[in-house]
């Protein structure tokens, strides 16, 4: 049996994490928008997920499928456009020859590279009036944030 605690406020845990939560989601979609644009990939966001899940290290399309969320066709998909692009190369498993594994090209690592300096040049400039130091803490403090709860959310996940 769960005994709701009062934080002196009168409200149950999870009425406090509610509200804390409130607009949450909506807040991280429009910040991702806001980089994703910032970054100007020249990509979708689904193939900037399949790089970024890449950028690790090589993986198989039911990896990369359970790193990013989508279904597997549609990660062979994304594969063929971005090996078309020469961002991604794929190969047979030395392991297992039956798998194929697909590895980020420099092209691909270099993309990715100039979309995150893009993304952090945007973050500065939109926080132009605050010391660059404090930017740095700002940014570091939300990424640590969002890490935590998403660690909390999804254990099982690598964190990058």
């Amino acid at each position: 049996m769960h005994i709701p605690s009062d934080g002196g406020d009168g409200l149950s845990d999870e009425r406090r994490i509610e509200t804390a939560a409130r607009g949450m989601l909506r807040d991280l979609g429009r910040l991702n928008r806001a980089l994703f644009r910032a970054a100007d990939f020249g990509l979708s966001h689904s193939e900037v997920s399949v790089l970024d899940a890449l950028a690790a290290a090589p993986l198989r399309v039911t990896e990369l499928a359970a790193r990013t969320g989508m279904v597997q066709p549609r990660v062979t998909v994304i594969l063929q456009k971005l090996q078309e692009r020469d961002l991604v190369t794929r190969r047979r498993c030395t392991a297992d020859r039956r798998a194929v594994e697909t590895s980020i090209t420099p092209a691909g690592r270099h993309l990715l590279d100039q979309g995150r300096q893009r993304m952090a040049a945007a973050l500065l400039s939109a926080l132009h009036t605050t010391p660059v130091e404090d930017c740095e803490r700002v940014v570091c403090a939300a990424r640590q944030s969002v890490a935590t709860l998403a660690e909390a959310m999804d254990p099982v996940s690598e964190a990058s």
